[in-house]
């Protein structure tokens, strides 16, 4: 079957019961429907006399085009925290229509580890990113109407704004785009363009808030552009609280539930290669107030979500997470070893040991942060007994246990022992926070270690635009500015052909963009885009509805 047939056959529990769970009464929710609602922020906040939970990171290797099943892997371990008797709930992002309708599809998770109800998950769900939209592309609407009538504040010139559009679609074609053109009454003429939506500053601001007023000080705090007289911010210019207004229900937590009736909080969806990769800081303080233990996940690799997740949203949040687990398959190993593309479902022992470069470099940049990890070993039908071993193996050479996931195929109970590996690292002390770089160092030297010391790069090449960017940055908005990379996720490097575990490379920034409401800048590593583009056949080809209104070829 389908993932989305297993999804369609599953019973759901209604929301109430999940809420019961997490001891929120049912009263209290927001209702979307039976199966979706709203958390209101006050259980965002602590309970007296109640600790938080413990916080578990899922992370992973550097993924194949496809994805290696990080989300079904949370999900699977959810489930198998739960039925070991741990009570357990995730904290995930919710999933944008980019990759929906491109080539990835849905983000729920697969096979009987996913969260339901599927389809409205991965569709409209309950229209935060619709929120997050609007909200950004009014602020750039209020601009431009500036612009026109010669009342932009700080003097702003059309040809120094810094702040984009946004779609929750994939379409190349508005990466680059001229507004204003035919005549004075439809504004300035200028060069602009559209960034997809999990990666608009909005989103960020929304993932990174505490709480509503920390909303609107951040919406403030947006650069829209280098007046001549100085930073011109969103604060400067006017109707920020209409801002705030749009996404004041976007800020609340999504409540679901996996296919085994476990409690899912499902909130924001930036995408970690191009933006900070996290769900929500409201979502995952709901999570820890309200359960045990917390499975979250970070987007792409550890070199990407994970990274950023402990370096800016740990940091901003007062959080650290307790273990971490690291996603790895036989394919995606094999795939760093050279495999190719069209042959990842057949066993190679060479291209094995050779692509355990990769994993063992995730595990090494653990432990920069103090951590070690349990290897998650998400098994595919395919998958040898005898490769499982070797990389197995390996990883006990490391220092660390490497647990095969049965989640796809078995739920929760293919889960249960990747359960008791990370509630053995849970015994203990909780570890102290560590982070990569100190928040103070300038701009240019967090780049540095970030290439250098995470990444593996000799030295950054910084564009002379690049520079000037981060020069300008720096003396405008200070030094306390985090560092949020866009970059492949196929490789360590600014370039999606050096597989494995590549070392002494150059890392080029071709230029650095800015979302100061959220505290950080965003070099962009070499090609990247924050638009991508839809493949020669995109999902949406397969998608349809039949007479009866149900939905066929969502994955």
């Amino acid at each position: 079957m389908t993932d989305q047939e297993i999804a369609r056959q599953t019973t759901l529990l209604h929301v109430d019961r999940i809420a019961e769970r997490l001891g929120i009464p049912p009263e209290a929710l927001e209702h979307y429907g039976k199966f979706k609602a709203k958390i209101p922020l006050e259980y965002t906040k602590a309970e007296m006399g109640r600790p938080r939970g413990r916080l578990v990171l899922v992370s992973a290797m550097s993924p194949t085009p496809a994805g290696e099943g990080k989300t079904t892997c949370t999900l699977g371990l959810l489930d198998g925290l739960n039925r070991i008797g741990v009570r357990a709930a995730a904290a995930l992002r919710e999933p944008s229509l980019g990759p929906v309708f491109g080539i990835k599809g849905g983000a729920t998770g697969g096979g009987r580890a996913q969260a339901a109800p599927m389809e409205d998950i991965n569709l409209h769900f309950t229209g935060d990113i619709y929120a997050v939209e609007r909200a950004h592309n009014l602020l750039a609407a209020l601009l431009d109407n500036a612009l026109h009538f010669g009342t932009a504040p700080g003097r702003l010139d059309a040809r120094s704004v810094l702040f984009r559009r946004v779609m929750d679609l994939n379409d190349r074609s508005l990466r680059q785009i001229t507004l204003g053109l035919g005549g004075k009454a439809n504004g300035v003429p200028r060069e602009s363009g559209f960034d997809i939506t999990a990666a608009s500053e909005l989103m960020a601001i929304l993932c990174l808030s505490k709480d509503a007023a920390d909303l609107q000080a951040r919406l403030d705090r947006i650069l829209l552009g280098k007046g001549v007289d100085g930073p011109v911010l969103a604060g400067d210019l006017g109707g920020t609280g209409a801002l705030a207004a749009l996404l004041r229900d976007a800020l609340k937590p999504n409540l679901v539930q996996s296919l085994e009736g476990n409690p899912v909080l499902m909130h924001g969806g930036p995408f970690a290669n191009i933006a900070q990769g996290t769900n929500s800081l409201l979502a995952t303080y709901t999570a820890l107030n309200h359960s045990d233990v917390t499975v979250t996940e970070a987007g792409f690799g550890f070199d990407l979500g994970g990274e950023k997740f402990i370096d800016i949203k740990a940091r901003n949040g007062g959080l650290f997470p307790d273990a971490l687990v690291l996603v790895a398959t036989l394919r995606a190993i094999r795939y760093h070893g050279g495999q190719s593309l069209k042959q990842l479902t057949e066993p190679n022992t060479e291209a094995l040991v050779k692509g355990l470069s990769n994993l063992q470099k995730h595990v090494a940049n653990a432990g920069l942060f103090g951590l070690v990890p349990v290897v998650a070993l998400n098994r595919f039908g395919t998958d040898t007994d005898e490769e499982i071993r070797i990389v197995q193996e390996h990883c006990r050479g490391w220092g660390v246990d490497a647990v095969v996931c049965d989640a796809w195929a078995l739920g929760g109970q293919g889960a249960e022992s990747l359960a008791h590996a990370v509630m053995h690292r849970l015994q203990g002390p909780p570890p102290p926070p560590r982070f990569l770089y100190e928040a103070d160092a300038p701009l240019a030297d967090k780049i540095h270690t970030l290439a250098t010391r995470f990444y593996g790069a000799s030295e950054v090449l910084l564009s002379p635009k690049a520079a000037d960017q981060l020069a300008y940055f720096e003396a405008s908005l200070g030094r306390n500015l985090l560092v949020c990379m866009a970059k492949t996720q196929k490789s360590f490097s600014d370039n999606p052909e050096l597989l494995g575990a590549p070392s002494g490379f150059p890392f080029r920034i071709q230029e650095v963009q800015i979302s100061a409401g959220a505290g950080f800048v965003v070099p962009i590593a070499g090609e990247m885009m924050r638009m991508p583009g839809l493949p020669k056949v995109p999902a949406a080809n397969h998608i349809h509805i039949d007479p009866q209104g149900q939905i066929h070829g969502l994955f």
